[in-house]
């Protein structure tokens, strides 16, 4: 029997192809029945209403409604979906209209109901609201279009036994009905035609808000409004980006920070708000499936992926930090510092001048307090943890894998290859794609874009992004001619500033350099991330891609390369290119033949690449932040400063949401881009800064509760969308997992002094009982000063010094091989080389083995997805079974009883199976 009840007339949609341009729109949805109509505005909407679904106009009459409501004013059709326009009397105002009248009426024969607010009733006294109402018919058909899972069973596997350890995370967790807002329920995708199969109680809480916003939005995406320039056009898109209308939205469902008034309502933004979006709940977990009902799985998938990172980066912000304090608590065993602040070594050892003319001979103990402080990140727990992070970096990925699996169990997404919004035509390549061929797998003419145009259009975005490359290049190496510039004006300020002496040895030349430098490098990176997002966009846009998801591939690969070298140019010059090419005294080697090439900190190259990742990893967190929070909040402050003072029943809950900030189709790629940039921050450089990842632990604590409090207060509420994974982020993870083991190994063999340290220790140290004593003079190499050409020579020479000392392993000027590279040098070069290739095939092993080891599916969620497939078989073959019986006990001629034994013996088959 249907438990629901069919109506005698049901309503249905037919999908027509325009035979000129091959579009797919909806006509002639046939209403059951016709109650009357109602004009809200300038235009006039024909209200189809189905039997009980609307109330008569007496109990209209007698219902007190707050504008607040998200219903229309029967107070019982939910408001899916608002589009806004005002009306200008400009020159395009009839051609405006005409569009909207156009386009109404196309979505009320689509079967959707409207109901327009006159622009008298907003709170400005300009916009009309358009509100949309889906109704039940609508629903089920495009349900079933879209393929959308719906229960059909309650969940009879036994849940997971409890973890005797649950009792002391109490405190992180949240209450269940928060955890689990719906039961757990077997589903199967809708069909129309066994609609009693499902677990159907109340046809206005069946579909949920979102999957309502998501059918609509699918129409509206879809809905033509007439034909220009010979040219049929459709789509809410071109509407909204011709002014047609200025917004088109779903509704939250209640006010943040109170319940709404209507018992109707669900209120979970309220629950979201208090329990998820609020800093103070910063060590709760997060709703998640919460978070996938109210916003779908999409957005859901994004903090689920953000939540388990910042899970992982505990481990390694906790292991980081202990090679930190390894550090600090070895500071004064250090032999290499001890030697240098030492007077009777260091203070003796007369360096060279670190720029021509300018600058002076200097003591080598005035650099005493920064080769201190250098041996915080530079020690031995440094090659420790850079081996750590490759294997960390594994176990993410491998463990990721694992809680997306589950995750796309939980959430039906396991049949889910890709959302069919994603994967159809885009509108725009459909409208500038005139020529048509036919398609070889439907059978059907479609547009197509010639190869010729193609390769016209990618020539060009090519050479374009090649250009923005090479100008991040440009602009690096302009930091570094900044750096060569200001190093002789900061070598002698600080030499004859007496105001500066007292921190002289912890603020040296090349640390006032760096820091302003890469500050310098930071301004940059913002200004030309700036332009090239809009560049980005434009080019992407130019090339005309198929499908939605093309498109995000794309504009993906372009910003995540554009940013790549934007943010890590610097880093990268710093660990492998400064201080590499310096040559020696008397044979210095010059940028444009005018710059000498910068040297590294007597420290090492280690403490500057530190100070170079803190300050853009740092200031880069600090500015997001102060975007994705600061920004919108004022933008809407400032948006409703008067409305905000209205009592309720003056400011509706489309008008207050309409006065909210859109979150937009490319919301969620910023937010990944942004964390990924980190993710390559605390690997790619991570063996020169140990608090890396104790850094992106805070930052992202504070992320999370940032991104949900701008989610779920001052932003629109985003039209819902699948997402089974976290797309093409997932290949660029990897391949920043593998490009961070060979960068960590060359920084630790090229950047810090380990290795030459250990050279020095096993082959050539002078004294047995301390086999490191003597390293400091031993990495000294001697240069006589009557060699220097006048072009380096300095201006001064008080003291008539005879030699001055400079980093490298060269003969002195005595030695018939004169200024040339000892056997020495080439000894730690290949260990250098040793170590990197013994470390990355350790590190690659352990990563491969590791991967093998850890399945991608959890044993008990294969179970599970096997279970479910079993029953939902079986409940669908025994509902064929009974129709069968039925057809056969009502003396149907076609139910035949051979027909009647294939369904049984299918029924046995899947049992079997």
């Amino acid at each position: 029997m249907n438990r629901l009840g069919k109506k005698e007339n049901e309503t249905l949609i037919e999908m027509a192809l325009s035979a000129d341009d091959n579009i797919a729109i909806l006509t002639k949805f046939k209403p059951s029945q016709s109650e009357g109509e109602e004009c809200n505005g300038p235009l006039c909407e024909t209200i189809s209403t189905t039997g009980s679904e609307v109330p008569s106009s007496s109990e209209i009459d007698k219902r007190h409604q707050s504008k607040d409501s998200i219903f229309f004013r029967d107070g019982v059709r939910r408001i899916d979906f608002v589009l806004s326009y005002v009306d200008d009397l400009n020159k395009e105002w009839e051609k405006k209209v005409e569009r909207r009248k156009e386009f109404e009426s196309n979505l009320q024969k689509a079967g959707l109901e409207l109901e327009t607010e006159d622009k008298k009733e907003s709170e400005d006294g300009k916009i009309y609201f358009v509100k949309i109402h889906a109704p039940w018919e609508v629903l089920i058909t495009y349900a079933e279009v879209l393929n959308i899972k719906v229960p059909i069973k309650e969940n009879d596997i036994p849940s997971a036994v409890e973890n005797p350890l649950d009792c002391m995370l109490a405190p992180l967790r949240l209450p269940e009905k928060v955890m689990h807002p719906e039961p757990d329920y077997f589903t199967a995708p809708f069909s129309k035609e066994k609609q009693e199969l499902y677990l159907i109680n109340d046809e206005s809480t069946f579909f949920s808000p979102s999957m309502r916003n998501r059918i609509v939005n699918y129409i509206l995406t879809r809905c033509p409004y007439g034909t220009e320039e010979g040219k049929k056009k459709f789509g809410i898109k071109r509407l909204l980006n011709n002014g047609t209308y200025s917004a088109a939205y779903p509704l939250h469902d209640c006010q943040y920070w109170k319940k709404a008034n209507d018992p109707n309502c669900d209120n979970e933004r309220y629950t979201l708000y208090m329990e998820w979006a609020r800093f103070l709940r910063f060590y709760k977990e997060q709703p998640l499936d919460l978070i996938r009902k109210y916003y779908g799985e999409k957005i859901g998938i994004y903090f689920a992926w953000l939540g388990f990172y910042t899970e992982m980066l505990f481990l390694a912000a906790v292991v980081g930090l202990i090679c930190f304090l390894y550090g600090l608590f070895t500071m004064d065993e250090n032999m290499s510092s001890k030697e240098i602040c030492d007077p009777a070594i260091g203070g003796e050892i007369i360096m060279c001048p670190l720029c021509d003319r300018e600058c002076e001979y200097w003591r080598l103990n005035t650099t005493c307090e920064s080769s201190e402080y250098s041996h915080l990140f530079d020690n031995v727990a440094t090659l420790f943890f850079a081996i750590f992070m490759g294997i960390w970096v594994t176990l993410f990925l491998e463990f990721w894998k694992r809680r997306q699996a589950r995750l796309k169990y939980e959430w039906d997404l396991v049949d889910f290859e890709e959302e069919q919004q994603q994967l159809q035509l885009r509108p725009e390549y459909e409208a500038k794609c005139t020529q048509k061929k036919k398609n070889p797998v439907t059978q059907e003419m479609e547009p197509y874009l010639p190869i010729t145009s193609q390769a016209v259009r990618f020539c060009i975005s090519g050479t374009t992004v090649l250009f923005w490359v090479s100008l991040i290049i440009a602009s690096m190496i302009a930091v570094i001619v900044y750096r060569l510039a200001v190093y002789a004006a900061f070598a002698s300020l600080m030499e004859n500033t007496q105001t500066l002496q007292p921190i002289s040895g912890l603020l040296t030349p090349q640390l006032a350099t760096s820091v302003t430098a890469s500050c310098l490098n930071f301004v940059i990176i913002m200004i030309l991330n700036f332009l090239y997002e809009r560049i980005a966009i434009w080019i992407t846009d130019m090339e005309i891609p198929r499908t939605h998801m093309e498109y995000e591939n794309r504009l993906t690969m372009k910003m995540f390369l554009f940013q790549f070298v934007n943010y890590y140019s610097s880093c990268f010059y710093v660990a492998f290119f400064k201080g590499k090419f310096v040559g020696y005294p008397g044979a210095y080697t010059y940028m444009f033949n005018r710059w000498r090439n910068e040297e590294c900190d007597p420290a090492g190259c280690l403490i500057e690449l530190t100070t170079q990742l803190t300050i853009v990893m740092a200031g880069k967190q600090i500015w997001g932040n102060i975007q994705e929070a600061i920004v919108p909040w004022i933008c809407n402050w400032w948006g409703r400063r008067k409305a905000r003072n209205n009592p309720e029943n003056l400011y509706s809950r489309w008008e207050q949401d309409h006065d909210l900030q859109t979150f937009g189709a490319l919301g969620l790629f910023y937010e990944y881009l942004e964390m990924v940039i980190q993710f390559g921050f605390i690997t790619l450089f991570v063996a020169s800064f140990p608090l890396a990842p104790l850094l992106a632990l805070m930052n992202n604590i504070l992320e999370i509760r940032v991104d949900s409090w701008k989610l779920t207060t001052q932003y629109r509420r985003p039209v819902a969308a699948k997402a089974h994974s976290i797309g093409v982020w997932q290949e660029i993870l990897n391949g920043m997992a593998i490009l961070s083991v060979v960068t960590n190994a060359f920084i630790v063999a090229f950047t810090s002094d380990m290795i030459p340290r250990l050279v020095y220790y096993y082959a050539y140290f002078e004294n047995e009982d301390s086999p490191m004593s003597g390293y400091i003079n031993n990495s000294l190499s001697v240069f006589q000063i009557s060699d220097f050409p006048d072009r380096n020579k300095p201006k001064l020479n008080p003291e008539n010094f005879v030699i001055c000392r400079y980093r490298d392993y060269r003969y002195p000027p005595d030695h018939e091989r004169k200024y040339l590279h000892t056997m020495q040098f080439w000894h730690i070069l290949a260990a250098k080389l040793a170590f990197i290739i013994i470390m990355e095939h350790v590190v690659f092993i352990v990563k491969f083995f590791v991967a093998w080891m850890i399945p991608d599916v959890p044993a008990d969620v294969k179970a599970k997805i096997k279970r479910e497939k079993y029953l939902t078989q079986k409940i669908l073959h025994e509902y064929e079974l009974e129709k069968l019986k039925e057809r056969l006990c009502q003396g149907d001629k076609q139910a035949t009883e051979k027909e009647f034994i294939a369904t049984e013996g299918r029924m046995e088959l899947s049992r079997a199976m």
